[in-house]
């Protein structure tokens, strides 16, 4: 995988300290992408035989109070000998979480056993003050899980057939290569969480691609599910998940996305002018830095439309392995604006890896290439780096009228 030749091409343009927004700190791009790669990988998606339970009753009557157990519950007196696992240890005990620190500290990636919370505070879901976390947690599960109990009460004759429908035949084809998400137990969640956040969302209803959003947060919360554990989720054995744990799960999946697509929702309204936006900035962002491959693009005959629609629309679940994306998502939801903003230089990091390869090509491989490009056996380490490529992109050109329009 060969590396754009940007950081070569441009010297003058490249900061020798770059101020970090969000943690206060002077590092050098070096010392960013050392902290990166010294983290631990995530754990890999699963690969076996899914269960085939078929149930399709909605959740339980019952919802546990703290289904997904606060990671600090479940650590010894001592403190984790792991400098990060410390550092999460101590900002998740406070009495009211920092949260400048908390993102400073998962920009670099969450540990495992500390993700579901984490994501959890950092999305605004759960509140700060530790005093009204688990009180927070019983209302919003419970609000969710009577809805889905008086939407499905009579049966699915009573619902919006053509939502439903399409909804139906779109959960079997999300990430078909990960037993968990075949599993009908997981099915019937995403079912009943799309159709919940659509029949809450007239405006924009259901769009194919909300599918893909919603499966880094079901996983996840699975995952803390597992006590640590995950070989029973890598091999899709949800049996030791009770109802009203995966009714927990469930719920949180459904606020977590909901939290998620409130910031990025104009990408699902009519004509999706969220989306145009973006690949308009990708656009000029790109041309700006490497106007080569942009006038190669163009002299083919190629629109940033034709690739960076699915891009934008899926935030790359398409491009990327369920376990990368997960990693991606610790830094998004530490970024301001993360899912908007940032992964715009995220996608321009992407395409810039790439520049010296597409240049050699025409418009028929150009397509091909981007339509499934070489990414999804990245490993960690590729994805941190591409990372801290798309930050420094962001430190140089974010807010910077002479080097990007705004639109």
């Amino acid at each position: 995988m060969e590396s754009s030749g940007f950081w070569r091409r441009t010297p003058a343009f490249t900061p020798s300290k770059i101020h970090v927004e969000y943690s206060g700190q002077d590092i050098t791009p070096d010392t960013a992408i050392r902290g990166l790669s010294s983290q631990r990988t995530p754990s890999p998606e699963p690969t076996s035989r899914p269960l085939t339970t078929t149930s399709q009753s909605p959740p339980s009557d019952h919802l546990s109070p703290l289904s997904i157990q606060s990671p600090l519950s479940a650590q010894s007196p001592h403190k984790p000998a792991d400098p990060t696992h410390e550092k999460f240890h101590m900002a998740l005990g406070a009495a009211t979480i920092d949260l400048a620190l908390l993102q400073k500290l998962s920009w670099t990636g969450i540990p495992r056993e500390y993700r579901a919370i984490t994501w959890q505070l950092l999305m605004g879901y759960l509140p700060l003050a530790s005093t009204r976390r688990a009180g927070t947690l019983q209302r919003k599960r419970k609000e969710y899980g009577d809805w889905v109990r008086q939407t499905f009460a009579r049966g699915e004759d009573a619902l919006d057939r053509v939502l439903w429908r399409q909804i139906q035949v779109d959960v079997p084809r999300t990430s078909p290569g990960s037993p968990v998400f075949q599993n009908p137990r997981v099915q019937r969640c995403l079912e009943r969480i799309l159709y919940a956040w659509a029949a809450r969302h007239p405006a924009s209803g259901y769009v194919q691609g909300i599918n893909d959003l919603l499966t880094p947060f079901v996983y996840v919360f699975l995952e803390a599910e597992c006590n640590g554990d995950t070989t029973a989720l890598d091999r899709a054995d949800l049996d030791a998940i009770d109802d009203a744990q995966m009714d927990g799960v469930e719920a949180d999946s459904f606020w977590s996305l909901s939290k998620l697509l409130d910031g990025i929702q104009d990408n699902y309204t009519h004509a999706q002018p969220g989306i145009q936006r973006q690949i308009v900035k990708l656009k000029d962002l790109v041309t700006r830095v490497d106007h080569t491959l942009a006038a190669h693009l163009q002299s083919e005959g190629v629109e940033f439309v034709q690739f960076a629609f699915r891009w934008i629309n899926c935030l790359l679940m398409r491009e990327l392995r369920l376990a990368s994306i997960i990693r991606m998502w610790d830094t998004y939801l530490a970024e301001p604006n993360g899912f908007a903003m940032f992964h715009i230089y995220v996608c321009a990091a992407m395409l810039l890896k790439w520049s010296a390869q597409l240049r050699a090509m025409d418009f028929q491989q150009i397509m091909l290439f981007l339509q499934q490009p070489p990414a999804l056996q990245w490993a960690t380490e590729d994805v941190e780096l591409l990372l801290s490529e798309a930050y420094m992109l962001k430190c140089l050109y974010h807010d910077a009228p002479r080097h990007l329009h705004k639109n």
